[in-house]
């Protein structure tokens, strides 16, 4: 008999954890739950935003949502959570461009606002901050880093109780080295130093939160979340005082 690919699942706090035998059935499981939350939100209410994370660790479920015939893209309104500082405006390690590659050029939101890092930062985080604080966020598809950040708010400047929405950050060392690790970048050095990331109020302003962390490099991390102290030590913690977040984790994340 074959396994069923969901392992078990548990609450810790208020943080709803599935955990699912292998990647493949995370994703499929993730990307399922995201698309039925957005047709539910979609039949009450005539549009909805979600914030969406680009990074490998997403790459299922993003393939899911484009592969979805049945849900209105018309009626959402698309944003990322980052997007690095100092690439050239055509880099393929650009957020946006991974988003609009496996996403967003495929379903064709109604409206897709992306973080322009080429713009004065300043001004960016000021005009992107409008966009974002115009109307509440629905859903955010998000996962963890290594080092525990959500989107780029590293241990060194992740703050639960930040007053802005999006800013300027400086890349943790650990953060850079994952972007190496995923294959996005050749080398340490060419992983850019600083970032435009959402906030961490920003990001759980969001009713409903789907957090996927797939593979063994991020045992780690789920542990210190699931386990220790909510702290900005493990930025990620804070998921456990969200009212509707649920953590996809696989056998290889979850460490059993």
């Amino acid at each position: 008999m074959n396994e069923l690919p969901i392992v078990f699942k548990q609450t810790v706090d208020s943080l709803k954890v599935n955990v699912y035998n292998d990647r493949r059935a995370l994703g499929a499981s993730a990307g399922a739950e995201v698309a039925a939350k957005i047709k539910q939100l979609l039949s009450e209410k005539h549009g909805i935003r979600i914030i969406f994370a680009a990074a490998p660790s997403q790459n299922e479920v993003l393939k899911y949502l484009s592969e979805d015939e049945s849900i209105d893209w018309s009626r959402i309104t698309a944003f990322h959570m980052d997007e690095y500082n100092g690439l050239p405006l055509h880099a393929e390690q650009k957020f946006s461009r991974f988003l609009s590659e496996r996403l967003f050029d495929q379903v064709n939101p109604g409206k897709v606002h992306l973080i322009d890092s080429s713009n004065e930062s300043e001004d960016e985080c000021r005009r992107y901050g409008e966009l974002l604080l115009q109307a509440p966020i629905d859903i955010v598809c998000l996962g963890i880093g290594e080092n525990g950040h959500i989107a780029f708010n590293d241990p060194p400047v992740a703050d639960f109780n930040d007053q802005q929405v999006i800013k300027v950050v400086e890349l943790d060392d650990a953060c850079r080295q994952q972007q190496v690790n995923d294959g996005c970048f050749p080398s340490f050095e060419d992983v850019p130093t600083h970032a435009l990331t959402l906030t961490i109020p920003a990001l759980l302003s969001g009713s409903h939160l789907f957090c996927v962390v797939p593979g063994p490099t991020k045992r780690k991390a789920v542990e210190r979340t699931l386990n220790g102290s909510i702290s900005t030590e493990c930025p990620s913690t804070i998921l456990r005082k969200h009212p509707d977040c649920t953590l996809y984790v696989d056998r290889d994340s979850y460490g059993n």
